[in-house]
């Protein structure tokens, strides 16, 4: 097959951008998922080497029969390649090969990574410093209370926020990072035209802005249930570190984590209710020692020694936003006591307690609710101020 700049031009841009669209081209062969693709250049190191293979090379690769061959041998749909690019061009996508210096340095430590990525928005210029923040959709208040938190507080630490833009602990991992005016990533089990669940759309486009979405899949490839465990492994691959909010017994997160442990990384939990359906697989990780407790950030940063980080009172007030929080003048009840008693300067939810006459058992839910509307931030030792 001759790909278009597929010629005798050997220069380097010539040569990459011909590479580029070889493997524009492989993705868009029937039968060659991410898995066979990955098969195929671990042999033939290059796609056009791939496309220049004879039928018995390309079957002698673990997973590619005759047919998937055959495929390869006479794909030569020019107009679907350059219907890609163009495709790419109008959403602002980028392709990154692992022969790209942007492809992100720890993904190309794990055994399987992504032969290539789409990316939308930009990546960090230092990959290591990120940590992965993942659990269930059907999540409570708690749950997304928590991720918020913790995802808020890593970025105010100079790290980069990952997760997959799911409902649930993913979307309040995000919204977390960006309300503190932090960089977060979204790895996509569709492609990134196809932003999935389509409602999340608006997020998608303030993490491009501060951040990156990202996904192996075609530009715009539908959500398919076998790519949200398959892309799991993107999601532990690029951090140092995974940290499971809440997550029931059976679940993505629980796969996100093993995948970690898997990969020689960290991995984290928050821990929940013993009677919480919602909390029992986290607690269960802790139990049985595959995760660290934790309950403030410097847990995390106990076991993410090379990573320099930030003081977070060192950090500007300023650059902390809350987003699409809402108005406090629209607070009433126990919330707006609350925010009235609060300052920039910390105190203790004891001495909050006592200054307005709540009780803590009612003070502390609805702190963590003014937490995640980004209107109050809690510090160690149970202190809160404004944010």
């Amino acid at each position: 097959m001759r790909l278009p700049l597929d010629d005798d031009d050997e220069s380097p841009d010539r040569d990459r951008v011909g590479e580029q669209r070889a493997l524009i081209g492989l993705s868009l062969v029937d039968g060659v998922g991410p898995q066979r693709l990955r098969a195929l250049l671990a042999t033939f190191d290059t796609p056009r080497e791939i496309f220049r293979a004879s039928r018995s090379a390309l079957t002698k690769v673990d997973g590619v029969g005759d047919q998937t061959a055959e495929e390869i041998l006479t794909f030569d749909d020019r107009a679907a390649v350059e219907q890609e690019v163009e495709r790419a061009d109008e959403l602002g996508a980028a392709l990154v090969s692992p022969w790209d210096e942007r492809f992100p340095d720890r993904l190309r430590e794990i055994y399987d990574p992504p032969a290539y990525l789409w990316m939308r928005g930009t990546l960090p210029e230092v990959d290591r410093s990120m940590v992965t923040i993942v659990g269930t959709r059907r999540c409570t208040d708690y749950g997304r209370a928590q991720a918020h938190r913790f995802a808020a507080e890593l970025v105010r630490r100079g790290f980069t926020v990952v997760s997959g833009l799911a409902y649930g602990i993913d979307a309040a991992a995000h919204k977390g990072a960006l309300d503190a005016g932090g960089r977060t990533i979204a790895v996509l089990g569709s492609g990134v035209g196809h932003i999935y669940p389509q409602s999340h759309t608006a997020l998608a486009e303030r993490i491009i802005d501060n951040g990156a979405v990202l996904s192996e899949y075609a530009l715009d490839a539908e959500p398919d249930a076998p790519n949200f465990p398959e892309r799991n492994r993107i999601l532990s691959g690029l951090s140092l570190g995974t940290l499971v909010v809440e997550s029931y017994s059976k679940g993505g997160a629980l796969i996100t984590a093993r995948l970690a442990v898997e990969q020689n990384r960290e991995v984290f939990a928050v821990p929940g209710g013993i009677t919480k359906d919602s909390s029992r697989g986290t607690n269960r990780l802790i139990q049985r020692g595959h995760a660290k407790l934790v309950m403030e950030v410097e847990d995390l940063l106990e076991e993410l020694p090379e990573v320099t980080v930030e003081d977070p009172e060192e950090v500007d007030a300023e650059t902390v936003t809350t987003g699409t929080g809402p108005d406090p003048e629209e607070l009433s009840g126990d919330a707006e006591v609350l925010y009235e008693a609060l300052s920039n300067t910390p105190v203790h939810v004891d001495e909050l307690c006592e200054d307005t006459g709540l009780d803590p058992s009612s003070a502390l839910p609805t702190l963590l609710e003014l937490e995640f509307k980004g209107l109050v931030r809690q510090l160690a030792g149970k202190q809160f101020r404004r944010s």
